[in-house]
C-alpha cells in the first residue's frame, strides 16, 4: 500500500479527531476526574475504533452497502448511547466532585466518586459480597474503558470516516488484501485518536483541576453536547423514516 495513500488518510483523519464531539466531551469528563482516568479512557475510545475498523474489514461495510436500514440502526444506537452518557454526565455537574467515566451510577442520579461507593451500591442491591477496594478501582477502570470503547464505536464521526471516506484510499490492485489495506488505515486513525485525546484529557486535568466551578460548567456542556448530537441523531433517522 503506497505511503502516499496513508499518509492522505492520515491528513483526513487527523482533521476529524481535531474537530470536537462526543470523543472530546468523555475524555474531557475523565480528565477532570483525575489524570489517572485518562488513560483507560483514552484505550477506551482507540479500542473502540479498532474493533470498528475490523468490523468493517470482516465485510460489515459491504453488508451496511446493501441494507442501508442496518446504517441507520447502528446510528440510533449510537445515538441512545450518547443520550444516556449525556444525561449521566449532565446530572453529575451538580455533584461536590465530577464522577469518574466509569463510576456506578445509583439510579441515575448520585455518580459514585471511587471505589467505596461503588461497593457500597454493590452491597445496597444484594449482588454478592463487595469487592475490596483494589478489585473496586480496577472495575471502575475497566468500566472507564468500555464506555470509551462505546463512545468511539458507535460514534456516527466514526462510522463516516469508515464507510464514506476510508474506501477512496482503499486501492484493490495494490499487493496489500483489502481487509489489511482497512485494518492499516484503522491503525492510523486509532493512533491519532491516542495522540489528541491523551493531550486533551491531560489539558482538561491541568486547567481546570483547581477550578471546580469551571469544571463542573464544563462537565455540564459536555454532557448537554452529547445529549445534542444524540437528540441531532435520533430526530435525523425519524424524519428519514418518516419522509421513506
Amino acid at each position: 500500500m503506497p505511503l502516499t495513500a496513508i499518509a492522505a488518510f492520515w491528513a483526513v483523519s487527523f482533521l476529524l479527531v481535531l474537530t470536537p464531539g462526543a470523543d472530546w466531551a468523555y475524555v474531557i469528563a475523565a480528565g477532570l476526574r483525575g489524570r489517572r482516568w485518562v488513560p483507560p479512557a483514552v484505550a477506551g475510545l482507540a479500542c473502540g475504533a479498532l474493533l470498528a475498523t475490523a468490523a468493517v474489514a470482516a465485510g460489515v461495510g459491504a453488508l451496511v452497502a446493501r441494507h442501508p436500514a442496518l446504517l441507520s440502526a447502528l446510528t440510533l444506537a449510537g445515538a441512545l448511547w450518547l443520550l444516556r452518557l449525556g444525561r449521566l454526565m449532565w446530572r453529575s455537574a451538580g455533584a461536590a466532585a465530577v464522577p469518574a467515566p466509569g463510576a456506578v451510577v445509583d439510579g441515575g442520579a448520585r455518580a459514585a466518586a471511587g471505589p467505596v461507593p461503588a461497593v457500597a451500591v454493590a452491597d445496597e442491591h444484594g449482588r454478592g459480597p463487595a469487592p475490596g477496594p483494589r478489585t473496586g478501582h480496577r472495575l471502575l477502570v475497566l468500566g472507564c474503558a468500555l464506555k470509551g470503547a462505546g463512545v468511539s464505536g458507535l460514534n456516527p464521526k466514526l462510522l463516516l470516516l469508515l464507510l464514506a471516506l476510508l474506501p477512496q484510499f482503499v486501492q484493490p490492485a495494490a499487493a496489500w488484501p483489502v481487509a489489511g489495506q482497512i485494518l492499516a488505515l484503522g491503525a492510523v486513525h486509532a493512533a491519532s485518536c491516542v495522540v489528541v485525546y491523551l493531550g486533551v484529557g491531560l489539558a482538561s486535568q491541568r486547567v481546570l483541576g483547581a477550578r471546580p466551578t469551571a469544571a463542573r460548567t464544563v462537565t455540564r456542556v459536555s454532557g448537554g453536547l452529547m445529549i445534542a448530537i444524540g437528540v441531532g441523531l435520533v430526530g435525523e433517522q425519524v424524519g428519514r423514516w418518516v419522509g421513506g
